[in-house]
């Protein structure tokens, strides 16, 4: 049953939603004040919201954030770059290999440095694979808080496959730090591109699996048509990012504005909604977990030879080297302890990940430890619309609402 059919929302109820509480005081007493996490199952992680609810419709909401803030900017400024990398995993971890590109791209432009080709294509790789996994397990949630398990164990099991190729790259399944600034930390393992384009070729059906069983679902389709709805306007006043803003309408995507890493070679399209409401939000990543799967073929299909690193003496030197050569171990000994001699400057690098837009901004007075780091987390601006977004629904709305903007606490607290 729809959660916004008129039966259940009185006139009434929903102008005094809309007005606050403050404009009708008459109604004061009768507010009842829950508090919705930071353990609730569909809160996803340690978000509270405290609902303040007119029956069932939800009049006020504000979130509460920070439960599991763990300073990584004031870290950053306190290690090597390279140092930092391993606490990228913990921002997204749903999608830590994109999280290592994206830090990893944004210090390499404060040095000025490009990877050549064949390092970059191993990181379009990596992004997008990380995208795939993320995005599945965003709409298997939602799904699951919706009712519909079968998608959730669909999903989970291919998500599953995607963890046995990152274990074989990178040697674990979760926290990979796979990425080093200027290069990564090893080449493609032999036989792991053809293991990735089996997996892409039998994941084209899968999709479809998912799109049959829940696109047409009726009942789906009244838990999240018309819930949720964030105009083209208002997502951008607030600044969204990722498939919450392309939800709206807005045709914005990093890879195609601001192309990195050689997204303009690559053939695929940007999927936007039309309304804005969760049903748009998900058929945006559904729609992106077949682009995703068509950058991933093309990808796979052309990875050049070469290096995979930047050939500069700030870069780490071959383990081969270090271990049999003083000039190199003394070389990859101060670089481990004292950092890459970065330039002084400031930075800001954004990259099209899961989530939307994570960005980081760096200021350097020069050596191997940023002077200042400062992280543009995407599910901490994308959940910033929630106080004006949840009034006027009612409290069951809230879970479908949530699972359709996807966001990930640990890099919103960060």
């Amino acid at each position: 049953m729809s959660a916004t059919t008129t039966e259940f929302q009185t006139p009434d109820a929903l102008a005094r939603a809309q007005q606050g509480v403050e404009s009708a005081p008459e109604f004061a007493g009768e507010k009842l004040i829950i508090n919705m996490g930071p353990s609730h199952p569909s809160t996803h992680g340690v978000l509270r919201i405290i609902v303040e609810m007119d029956g069932e419709i939800v009049t006020k909401a504000t979130p509460d954030i920070g439960y599991l803030h763990r300073g990584d900017e004031k870290i950053a400024e306190n290690m090597t770059y390279n140092q930092f990398v391993p606490y990228t995993d913990r921002l997204d971890y749903l999608a830590p290999l994109a999280n290592n590109v994206a830090y990893a791209c944004a210090v390499e432009k404060l040095m000025g440095w490009q990877l050549p080709p064949r390092g970059q294509a191993i990181r379009v790789i990596c992004c997008e694979l990380a995208r795939v996994s993320s995005h599945l397990l965003g709409l298997g949630a939602m799904s699951l808080d919706l009712g519909a398990m079968t998608v959730f164990l669909y999903i989970m099991t291919e998500r599953e496959k995607i963890h046995n190729l990152i274990e074989r790259l990178t040697g674990a399944r979760f926290t990979t730090s796979y990425t080093r600034i200027g290069g990564m930390t090893r080449d493609l393992p032999p036989g792991w591109i053809e293991e990735a384009q089996a997996f892409v070729k039998q994941f084209w059906p899968k999709i479809d699996e998912v799109d049959n069983l829940l696109t047409r679902n009726k009942i789906f389709i009244d838990r999240n048509k018309n819930i949720g709805v964030i105009t083209a306007e208002t997502a951008i006043n607030f600044g969204l990012s990722g498939p919450n803003l392309r939800g709206s309408g807005v045709n914005y995507d990093v890879r195609k504005v601001n192309p990195y890493l050689g997204y303009e070679k690559y053939q695929f399209d940007v999927p936007v909604g039309s309304v804005g409401d969760c049903y748009d939000r998900y058929l945006v990543r559904l729609e992106e977990l077949r682009q995703s799967s068509r950058i991933l073929e093309q990808a796979l299909g052309n990875v050049p030879s070469g290096p995979i690193h930047v050939e500069d003496k700030n870069y780490l030197p071959a383990k081969a080297g270090v271990l049999t050569k003083m000039e190199e171990l003394i070389h990859h000994f101060m670089l481990v302890t004292e950092g890459i001699d970065a330039p002084a400057g400031e930075v800001y690098f954004g990259a099209e990940n899961p989530k939307g837009e994570l960005g980081f901004y760096i200021n350097s007075h020069g050596g191997g430890v940023p002077y200042r780091l400062k992280i543009r987390a995407p599910s901490f601006v994308n959940l910033s619309i929630l106080p004006k977004m949840l009034p006027g629904h009612m409290v069951s709305d809230i879970a479908a609402i949530l699972g359709s903007l996807d966001f990930v606490m640990g890099e919103c607290d960060r």
